[in-house]
C-alpha cells in the first residue's frame, strides 16, 4: 500500500510494528512485507528508534495539508530543494532515476515528519519553473506509432521521428520501458537550478536539479537507475552526450538501453 494512502494513525501503527520486527531480527525486505511500507520509510522508523526510542517513531503532521493554502513555507520549500539536489531513495526493486512527486511526499513524511500531498508538491513545482510538460509521442503503443502526429510531418522532426524514435520504441514491447528527457537550465532569483527531467508512463515526471551543469557522471546515474529496471529507451534533449567518452563507453556496453538524442534545433509538439 502506497504511503499516501495511509491515515497518519495507520501510518504511525505500521512503523512500530515495522520496528518490532526488526527488534525480533527480522530484515528491512521482511518488515516491508509484512507492514506494507516501503524500504526507506522502514528505515526511516528503525533509525528514529535507534536514536530517540519509541516516543521517536511516530510522525507528527506538520507543513501543509491538502486543502491549505497554495504557498508553502519557507522551512518545506528548504527540504524539497534538499531532496532534488541529492539521489532520490531506492526502492526494494531498482533504483530511482529521480525524484517524482510521490516520492517526495513519501520522503517527507518519512524523514521530517511533513505531510503533503502530491498536488501540493507539483504546485511548488510549477512555482519554481521545474513542471516540465512532456511531448505528445510518450504515449504511444506499436500500433500507434505509424498514425503519430510526428510520424505524418515532411518536416525535419517527422523524418528524425521515424527513422530514429519509432523503429527504437517499435524493440519494446512495454510503453513503461518508452522514456523522454532532457537538461535544462531554469533561472531563478537565487541563481540557476541546472534540471534533468524525465517522462515515464503516461507522462509522469521525474527530476533531478543541480547547482551547476551536471557532469557525465550525473548522466549515468540516471540512466544506470532507467538501465536496472531492465530494457529502455530514452529520447533525450539538451546535452551533446556523444561528446563524453565515459557516456559513449557506458552505452556501448548496454544492448538494451537506447538513448536517442534530439537535434539541438528541433521543436517537438507538446
Amino acid at each position: 500500500m502506497a504511503i499516501k494512502h495511509l491515515s497518519p494513525e495507520l501510518l504511525n501503527e505500521r512503523r512500530k510494528q515495522a520496528v518490532k520486527l526488526r527488534l525480533d531480527g527480522h530484515t528491512v525486505a521482511v518488515a516491508c512485507q509484512q507492514t506494507g511500507l516501503s524500504a526507506p520509510t522502514v528505515s526511516a522508523a528503525w533509525k528514529a528508534f535507534r536514536e530517540g526510542g519509541w516516543a521517536a517513531v511516530p510522525v507528527k503532521p506538520r507543513g501543509r495539508l491538502k486543502g491549505q493554502a497554495n504557498v508553502l513555507g519557507a522551512d518545506v520549500q528548504a527540504l524539497l530543494w534538499q531532496a532534488l539536489y541529492q539521489e532520490p531513495q531506492n526502492s526494494l526493486l531498482h533504483l530511482a532515476p529521480g525524484w517524482s512527486s510521490a516520492g517526495l511526499a513519501e520522503w517527507l513524511s518519512t524523514q521530517h515528519g511533513v505531510v503533503l500531498s502530491q498536488r501540493a508538491i507539483e504546485h511548488w513545482w510549477e512555482a519554481q519553473g521545474l513542471k516540465h510538460k512532456p511531448w505528445k509521442f510518450e504515449y504511444l503503443t506499436n500500433s500507434h506509432l505509424a498514425n503519430n502526429y510526428l510520424a505524418k510531418q515532411r518536416s525535419q522532426e517527422g523524418r528524425w521521428f521515424r527513422s530514429a524514435v519509432a523503429p527504437v520504441f517499435t524493440k519494446l514491447k512495454d510503453a513503461d520501458q518508452r522514456w523522454q528527457g532532457g537538461v535544462r537550465r531554469v533561472a531563478r532569483p537565487s541563481g540557476s537550478v541546472y534540471q534533468i527531467y524525465l517522462h515515464g508512463p503516461r507522462g509522469r515526471l521525474l527530476m533531478r536539479c543541480f547547482k551547476k551543469p551536471p557532469e557525465a557522471q550525473d548522466y549515468l546515474v540516471v540512466f544506470g537507475a532507467l538501465n536496472s529496471s531492465g530494457a529502455a529507451a530514452l529520447v533525450f534533449h539538451g546535452a551533446l552526450l556523444s561528446a563524453s567518452p565515459e557516456v559513449t563507453d557506458w552505452l556501448a556496453q548496454q544492448p538494451a538501453f537506447w538513448l536517442v538524442p534530439v537535434p539541438a534545433d528541433f521543436t517537438l509538439p507538446i
